[in-house]
């Protein structure tokens, strides 16, 4: 039986790790798709190909008061239980046999587009990053993160917010920055957004969260969240964290 740890592909601090301060790059996309529930403990789906890790992560969560209802240690599994199960949030591993956690992000899009999708892996490579994002990921978190950070994640997530680690939010948009500027992504935003949704777009894309957005535009949180609806709608992608890699790799920021 492999153990757990770095050496095996995975990190089993988050097991351990549980008074560590909150942390997390904090986007708030103001866009509700999972009805808050007041009194219904989230439905968390757990996907990783380590099972002792799953059991670790499913009894602590459990002690957080959410509902864990299935696991999967696949992506492919993963796609089957979304279809039959719709949970609000998967909590997904990266590399994983047969069908990775990206390709599983991009089907479960597909099958259940209500539900959100965190992944929660030892890789901070900027390339793993970029394309878990892109492929719908709403949250990114490490797997020596605190399980109050998951915990946040995974209750953001269900909010239609996203959280992820701040110097992978950092990686992924110097990453972005450092490549050519796409000028044509740069004429869509232009015909598709007013000027006051080019300059929330630009904020976002500099971690700017929707209090600070209002303030520093002198508008209201709610008008923030209808530009936010807004932009994402025109621009057809699902979150904030997409519109803000969107938006650097256009150019305008």
């Amino acid at each position: 039986m492999r153990g757990l740890g770095p050496a095996n592909g995975h990190d089993h601090r988050l097991l351990t790790r549980l008074s560590a301060a909150k942390g997390g790059f904090a986007v708030t996309e103001l866009v509700e798709t999972v009805e808050e529930r007041q009194t219904e403990p989230l439905r968390v789906l757990l996907v990783d190909d380590h099972d002792l890790f799953r059991t670790g992560l499913r009894n602590l969560l459990e002690e957080q008061k959410l509902e864990i209802v299935g696991e999967a240690a696949t992506g492919g599994e993963a796609v089957v239980h979304v279809r039959e199960l719709t949970p609000d949030v998967v909590v997904m591993d990266l590399n994983m046999p047969s069908m990775g956690g990206v390709e599983a992000t991009r089907h479960i899009a597909e099958v259940s587009p209500l539900t959100r999708v965190v992944m929660l892996t030892i890789s901070d490579e900027d390339s793993d990053v970029t394309d878990a994002i892109l492929a719908g990921a709403c949250g990114y978190l490490l797997k020596d993160a605190s399980i109050q950070e998951l915990v946040s994640g995974i209750r953001a997530a269900a909010r239609g917010e996203a959280l992820i680690s701040p110097h992978i939010a950092a990686k992924v948009l110097q990453r972005i920055r450092a490549t050519s500027a796409q000028p044509e992504i740069e004429e869509m935003i232009r015909a598709e957004l007013s000027e006051r949704e080019i300059e929330v777009l630009k904020l976002i894309a500099n971690g700017k969260d929707n209090a600070v957005i209002a303030a520093e535009l002198h508008i209201s949180p709610k008008t923030v969240k209808n530009h936010i609806s807004n932009i994402l709608m025109k621009l057809q992608i699902d979150n904030r964290i997409q519109a803000a890699v969107y938006a650097v790799r256009s150019g305008i920021v």
